[in-house]
């Protein structure tokens, strides 16, 4: 079969699995659960993002990491091209308006966020060395008792973790460093490599304590450009607003005002970004050190908060302030042309930096994933093999051409979302009986304070 076959093919099978049902599914699953919850994620999110950076964790409970490392490795592998790329892609497709349907499937999300790191922690389990392991695959298996989906989430979570997670984001930042600072793509690759290399050796303790200095640097540096940018057009931020309101209701950017363009891409790029209801995050969120399920899944829920509603926007708004949506460009240049706009020949370097540093994390996070997915499936014995391929995937991804792996990665990921979501749904009950605990918890602790 030739390649521009298959790709077409695959681009197909692609569409058709993120079409509207499953993007209903997950925003349905968001809905739901916000509402059995409480809309917990408006009630107690200045105390989870108190508690996300609070340096008084539960460092006597069982885990590997702090509330804030698993934090910052499951923001390390959300946070990549989908907040520079993914956003000027739903801008660019689905117009400004977009962006309104990109912040409400993130509300929801936070609800969908809290709910898989509530069961990650619930049934997650302790392995010979004493390290912890958890995520879809073990409540699918341990609560909702069907094995069967844990291992279909595995499977695509193990594939999907070398391809969005390795190869296209390897791919990313050896093609800025070339655009932007010509650097060969083979000394990024072989630079990249063995950076990957070291920080996985040393297992989550080391990929903990890498992306909680990592992820936090880059993360303020991007927000603070975008920042900068946002003040020197404050008087225009209104109007900014206005238009994107405006236009998810009317998709006037869009051909036709095809009003469900603008939802689809606004709720498919948030999605791509934030990753709530994939079923990825909460595989981090298991190995977090915490007295209670429901503690860290108040933490994991602050991800979706910081991705979207923080870094998104200040891509979005700098997309819509510059105006230049509408003039041709890719998604891969409109970023960059916005914050250059605003910031001259910075605003490259800007966006390059961010996507290195992004898409660099990113590899680190996944890496994670896939490995626990891989000894789901087979056994931590066999870790050692799963590690050197994929850090040997590094340096292909630097080197070679991947629109095929970009659209079969897609795939995966749709197909990890549809066991996970059947296991939220299934287990919503244990999800509100955690709620409860951990809202008497806090009260329990006020009255003491």
């Amino acid at each position: 079969m030739e390649q521009g076959t298959l790709l077409e093919m695959l681009g197909k099978i692609s569409s058709f699995i993120w079409g509207p049902p499953l993007l209903v599914l997950i925003v349905g699953t968001g809905i739901y659960l916000t509402w059995r919850i409480g809309f917990l994620q408006i009630r107690l999110l200045p105390y989870s993002l108190k508690l996300a950076f609070s340096k008084n964790q539960d460092k006597s409970s069982k885990g590997d990491i702090s509330h804030f490392q698993a934090l910052m490795t499951a923001l390390a592998a959300t946070v990549g091209t989908g907040n520079i790329v993914g956003v000027a892609t739903a801008v660019l497709m689905g117009g400004p308006g977009a962006l309104l349907w990109m912040w409400l499937s993130a509300f929801f999300g936070m609800a969908t966020k809290y709910a898989e790191a509530v069961l990650a922690v619930k049934y997650r389990v302790q392995d010979e060395d004493g390290e912890m392991s958890g995520g879809p695959m073990y409540y699918l298996e341990r609560g909702l008792n069907q094995k069967w989906l844990g291992i279909l989430f595995a499977l695509f979570g193990a594939i999907a973790a070398f391809g969005i997670g390795n190869l296209v984001q390897a791919n990313s930042v050896a093609g800025v460093l070339k655009s932007t600072f010509d650097v060969p793509t083979w000394i990024t690759g072989i630079v990249l490599t063995i950076f990957t290399a070291l920080v996985l050796l040393g297992g989550i303790k080391t990929i903990g304590r890498v992306t909680a200095y990592f992820v936090p640097i880059m993360a303020v540096f991007y927000v603070i450009a975008g920042l900068i940018v946002l003040l020197i057009n404050i008087t225009d931020i209104p109007a900014a607003i206005g238009l994107i309101l405006k236009d998810a209701f009317t998709g006037e950017a869009v051909a036709g005002g095809a009003i469900g363009i603008v939802i689809r891409y606004g709720v498919a790029r948030g999605v791509f970004s934030n990753e709530a209801g994939l079923g990825s995050a909460p595989i981090a969120a298991a190995a977090a050190k915490t007295d209670i399920p429901a503690r860290q899944a108040l933490v994991s829920m602050t991800q979706v908060f910081i991705d979207t509603i923080i870094i998104c926007s200040v891509t979005g708004l700098t997309i819509v302030l510059a105006g230049q949506y509408d003039s041709g460009l890719e998604a891969s240049e409109l970023t960059t042309v916005s914050f250059s706009t605003f910031l001259g020949p910075a605003g490259s370097y800007v966006v390059a930096i961010g996507l290195l540093f992004f898409a660099s994390s990113t590899i680190i996070g996944w890496s994670y994933y896939g490995e626990k997915c891989f000894s789901y499936l087979f056994s931590k014995k066999v870790v050692t093999f799963y590690r050197i391929a994929f850090v040997l995937a590094v340096y292909v991804g630097c080197v070679q051409s991947l629109e095929i792996v970009w659209t079969f990665s897609d795939i995966m990921n749709g197909l990890m979302a549809l066991p996970n979501l059947i296991g939220l749904l299934g287990l919503s009950g244990i999800v509100v009986a955690e709620t409860r605990q951990v809202l008497k918890k806090i009260q329990e602790e006020k009255r003491i304070v």
